[in-house]
């Protein structure tokens, strides 16, 4: 990471003048115009707005020590509703107490609340400031305050030069992540979700990402692609990311034959059975770290908006964690209110998209519109706010996960214009980290990645007029199907967290839900469907759950003689892959099968088309626990579009295009270990999040993050 202002940022300067100014300007024109339009609010001119703007800040640093303290014993949901409250009474009390102004009753204040944060974001607005900036500024500024002072008591810590000792970076530490101490090494891991490593290089050229551009270029960083074998989706990139392990994690849903149901990864109680199977209490953040807003917690003993421990007691986290986002005077509703203007962009841009007749495309309507809002807006202004009050408390090692790009390039497409604006956004963000980073005890090393990327491409029922699940039900004629084809759940993933945490799920209870897979049964079900077909991106998983163990191609093609032929005598369709009795597991395609085990190929290779990883890759997803009994990769032409089986335009899972490029920047000091390094079309990079874990492992323990 860039030395930013390591020196000058602890010194005494108008920076700090000048930030403190702008925000009480900026609270003030807030106050005068909300107390002009809000009935029962009254002011006797500009001095006393400005006098009430003081009170309410110094309210604020007055109340934020008791919050806290209520805080630890109330928890995170406990927290958001006092800082709400405090917002309100802060308000209240100092438009009744200022001399010229006043209201006539809390109702008042709380709309003056309301309307001046309104304001004040339309303010960020026009003067092209609409990011989470806002959300730092007090936070940055006592982070200097406070370095400051840690600066002028540690003079006896000087070394004979006058510099802060720190590690020399590229040199190892010796030593473990005790307590937060000047000098200690820190790392933060920031995840991309969905982002490839040509989509982030189109962003580069395209300015967009100037952040992590001038670390490319300054030479403080490198970026590299790492391989996403298959299945290529959240949930498996992440438990091989966090705990070192994906076999239990054969795609983003699939058929537990052993259980008898359907597991959905963004079903919190699924997700914390899943993270059950995987860990082994050492996880990539065992030893003091965070997981935040990820899907697993790689055994962080802090989990804030973590989907496995949603479930439970405390499921968001600590509460003093949420307080400075939820007890700051307005920041929330200005989240809220960029939210709204997120929802209405995302129906101006898919406007555009039809108007321009713009090809693929898919529907963006309905609760993706909400959904956008929050992921974009709310959820991100939030987990901004709680990695850098983890930087600051000097947690040895954060993981956070981002994921705006990916859920608007599933709508949108990976590489259209505002998708590849959304990373201007995130690149902000990265920035605003980076100097929070700055200015902690720790000296942390910023790692950015991707858990897979994104392939472009019209669906399977664009092309073929049906969806899979129908298509597999003519094929072999049962009426009894449990599917989820058409269904895009994981993006709601932080949504279902946040809820499923407030109205606290039990194991009596299911989880709060929201999105598409709001009607998947958390329980097992009596009578078993004859067929399971379920998608992730352009993988489609097949069961036939009322017979045990896996059935082979020997007794589909007995029972059911039309099943894979007709599967692989569809245009969208590239290969499936089965287990033979005799040959293990066989891909077939329309013309030729290829023996994975053997490397055999009989007639034409039907692997050809998806590059030399697919073998190797396909073996390893059909060995996988609860792998189906079918895998069904659609077809990928010469440009690198798939054919997704859910209706995303883009879509990852499978195999071809960007999905299987993942991106790595990590700090030039760090090198890559050369053991975890394979061939891929040429080239020499990471293959598996297993193997990237494997390398974040070693960087910590490098690091002295880790023992």
């Amino acid at each position: 990471m860039p030395q930013v202002a390591r020196r000058g940022g602890l010194a005494p300067n108008l920076k700090d003048l000048a930030d403190t100014g702008w925000g009480l300007l900026s609270t003030t024109l807030g106050l005068g115009a909300a107390i002009a339009v809000v009935d029962g609010a009254t002011a006797d001119g500009p001095l006393a707005v400005l006098a009430t703007a003081i009170v309410v800040a110094v309210a604020d640093l007055l109340l934020r020590p008791v919050l806290r303290v209520v805080a630890v014993v109330v928890g995170a949901i406990g927290a958001m509703l006092c800082g709400l409250a405090a917002q309100v009474l802060t308000a209240w009390g100092a438009l009744a107490l200022v001399p010229g102004v006043s209201t006539d009753g809390w109702r008042s204040a709380f709309a003056v609340v309301v309307v001046a944060a309104l304001f004040m974001a339309l303010g960020r607005w026009l003067l092209g400031a609409n990011d989470s900036a806002y959300v730092l500024g007090d936070t940055l500024r006592r982070a200097r305050a406070r370095a400051r002072r840690a600066q002028r008591g540690s003079t006896r810590a000087r070394s004979a030069n006058g510099s802060v000792t720190r590690v020399p970076r590229g040199e190892a530490r010796a030593g473990t992540a005790g307590a937060a101490g000047q000098g200690e090494a820190g790392l933060l891991v920031v995840q991309l979700d969905g982002l490839s490593h040509g989509a982030l290089r189109q962003a580069i050229d395209g300015g967009l990402t100037p952040t992590i551009a001038r670390w490319l270029r300054q030479g403080t960083h490198r970026l590299v692609p790492w391989w996403v074998q298959v299945p290529s989706t959240t949930p498996a990139s992440q438990a091989g990311l966090l705990h070192g392990t994906n076999h239990q994690v054969p795609g983003f849903r699939w058929w537990d034959k052993g259980l008898g149901r359907l597991l959905v990864t963004n079903r919190p109680p699924d997700a914390a059975l899943v993270e059950q199977r995987i860990s082994n209490a050492d996880g990539l953040l065992a030893h003091d770290g965070v997981a935040i807003g990820t899907m697993f917690s790689g055994d962080a003993p802090t989990r804030l908006l973590v989907m496995s421990s949603a479930g439970r007691r405390g499921g968001l986290g600590p509460g003093p964690s949420f307080l400075r986002f939820f007890a700051s005077p307005y920041i929330l509703v200005r989240a809220l209110s960029r939210s709204i203007a997120e929802m209405l962009k995302e129906l101006y841009q898919g406007r555009v998209q039809r108007v321009r007749h713009v090809e693929p495309r898919v529907r963006r309507r309905g609760w993706y519109v909400v959904l956008r809002g929050i992921t974009n807006a709310l959820l991100r202004d939030l987990t901004v706010s709680l990695v850098a009050e983890h930087l600051l408390r000097g947690t040895p090692a954060i993981y956070v996960n981002l994921v705006d790009y990916d859920e608007i390039a599933h709508h949108a497409g990976p590489t259209r214009p505002e998708s590849l604006r959304a990373l201007e956004g995130l690149d902000r963000v990265l920035a605003l980290l980076a100097q929070v980073a700055e200015l902690a005890v720790r000296d942390y090393r910023i790692v950015v990645l991707s858990d897979h990327g994104q392939s472009l491409g019209a669906t399977f029922r664009q092309v073929e007029g049906a969806d899979l699940a129908e298509v597999c039900r003519a094929l072999v004629s049962v009426p009894d199907v449990e599917s989820v084809e058409a269904a895009s759940g994981e993006a709601w993933g932080p949504v279902n967290t946040l809820l499923t945490s407030i109205f606290r799920a039990g194991p009596a209870q299911p989880p709060v839900v929201v999105g598409p897979d709001r009607e998947r049964e958390a329980t097992a079900v009596d009578g078993l469907p004859e067929l399971a077909v379920v998608a992730s991106g352009n993988l489609g998983l097949l069961w036939f759950p009322r017979r045990s163990g896996r059935v082979t191609l020997e007794e589909m093609l007995d029972q059911w003689p039309r099943l894979i032929p007709g599967l692989v005598a569809r245009p969208s369709v590239g290969v499936v892959v089965g287990l033979s009795e005799g040959r293990g597991p066989v891909a077939v395609g329309a013309a030729g099968v290829h023996l994975l085990r053997d490397a055999g190929i009989e007639g034409d290779d039907p692997l050809a088309q998806y590059g030399p990883r697919a073998r190797a890759d396909l073996l390893r997803a059909a060995s996988l626990d609860n792998a189906g009994d079918l895998l069904i990769v659609s077809s990928v032409d010469d440009t690198g579009q798939v054919h997704a089986f859910e209706e995303l335009v883009g879509s990852h899972g499978g195999l071809g295009g960007g999905q299987n490029d993942a991106v790595l920047v990590h700090p030039a000091e760090l090198d890559l270990d050369e053991t975890l390094l394979d061939h891929v079309d040429g080239d020499v990079r990471v293959v598996g999040a297993e193997a990237v874990h494997r390398q974040l492992v070693a960087w910590m323990r490098l690091l002295g993050v880790r023992p």
